[in-house]
């Protein structure tokens, strides 16, 4: 008996996706989004989406297995650091002093992905409260080519980065998420 999970997927249409087109929420109907910030933040639900699909209907001890050993990394510590990251980047917007860490010392986002409810249902308040911070920061300032912060990044770079980090990190949680129980990414 091996510990590699089967392959899976929910899809009855393409048995390589994730879900069926129709019952996936990160697709909407209509148009692409007019203009450059509406599609940056399409872009940016669309992976943020993604992160709680790969997390979707694990338990805690699914969500923090370190599903590639030696790596810390985890679904749990995925979400954990992206919380992290979104606070982070409000230091990059702001002049002052950065924000206290969420869980402490280097790597604690991913060392501290442990399976226990509390500590799931907390990572997930945290992305929420520290996504919603991060917007209405960046949404302030609606001249994308405003020099923020102290180091004078565009308002554009910042966008752009946040979609990226999420991007590298969806991929990730396709691997990861496929290493638990076997479910393929889309």
């Amino acid at each position: 008996m091996s510990d590699v999970p089967q392959r899976w997927t929910r899809a009855s249409v393409y048995p390589d996706m994730w879900l069926d087109p129709d019952d996936d929420p990160r697709d909407s109907d209509g148009p692409a989004p007019e203009g450059e910030l509406p599609t940056y933040l399409d872009v940016l639900r669309h992976f943020r989406l993604t992160l709680r699909l790969k997390c979707d209907g694990l338990d805690p001890a699914q969500l923090a297995r370190r599903s590639v050993p030696p790596s810390s990394m985890s679904l749990l510590g995925l979400v954990r650091h992206l919380a992290e990251v979104e606070r982070d980047w409000r230091t990059w917007i702001r002049p002052d002093e950065p924000a206290a860490k969420l869980y402490g010392a280097r790597d604690a986002d991913f060392d501290g992905a442990v399976a226990d409810q509390a500590v799931v249902d907390g990572a997930f308040a945290d992305l929420a409260r520290e996504q919603e911070g991060t917007d209405a920061a960046l949404l302030s300032h609606t001249d994308l080519g405003e020099r923020l912060g102290k180091d004078g990044i565009a308002a554009r770079e910042l966008w752009v980065h946040r979609i990226e980090e999420y991007a590298r990190h969806c991929g990730h949680a396709d691997l990861l998420r496929e290493r638990v129980d076997g479910r393929v990414g889309q």
